[in-house]
């Protein structure tokens, strides 16, 4: 019997690596759809979600799942949230640890929101994580923000605790309640021939 398969909208390898690590208990095959799509500019995470995961059923008429990941900053009174990436982009490592990491209120929630659809019915599952912001980016810089995110209890990034993340981030929570969900609906409901 073969894999199952499961499309993931994400042009980013890193979160398709995550995906496939966390999930693979499940003996299923993540495939990536890079199609880019529009996405909303907005704080309102969970709208931005929704509307993702439609625009992607739409262009591929098959079941599958989106993800988003936002940073939520105590200074800054939970945002950017939505607008995470494009805040990252502008600022970049160097900038955004000089700006919220030298600051005395430099902690942070991150928070992950997976919305999936079997083009019926749209599911969300949503991960967070409490921490703080590098004074320094620290690590590896090629996935975002894991550079400046020390997660609440440890002394070093997500970059520098490397695969032990998977064990304790806001998108393995995430796609843990995913996989709660494909194993108590059965995994052939989320099969994309």
């Amino acid at each position: 019997m073969s894999k199952i398969s499961l499309r993931f909208l994400s042009g980013n390898k890193h979160k398709i690596i995550e995906a496939q690590r966390i999930l693979g208990f499940l003996d299923i095959n993540i495939v990536p759809v890079t199609r880019k799509i529009e996405e909303l500019q907005t704080t309102d995470t969970e709208k931005l979600v929704r509307d993702k995961v439609l625009k992607a059923y739409g262009m591929t008429g098959r079941p599958l799942f989106v993800e988003h990941t936002g940073l939520y900053l105590d200074h800054l009174n939970g945002f950017p949230g939505g607008l995470t990436q494009v805040f990252w982009d502008t600022l970049g490592p160097d900038r955004f640890s000089e700006m919220f990491g030298n600051i005395p209120n430099t902690r942070v929630i991150a928070k992950t929101i997976i919305a999936y659809t079997d083009g019926q019915k749209i599911y969300s599952f949503h991960g967070e994580i409490s921490g703080y912001i590098a004074p320094k980016p620290q690590g590896d810089r090629e996935f975002q923000w894991d550079c400046v995110f020390i997660p609440e209890g440890y002394n070093k990034t997500f970059s520098e605790i490397g695969e032990e993340k998977d064990k304790i981030s806001m998108r393995r929570k995430a796609l843990d309640l995913f996989a709660n969900h494909l194993q108590a609906n059965g995994v052939n409901h989320a099969a994309t021939y």
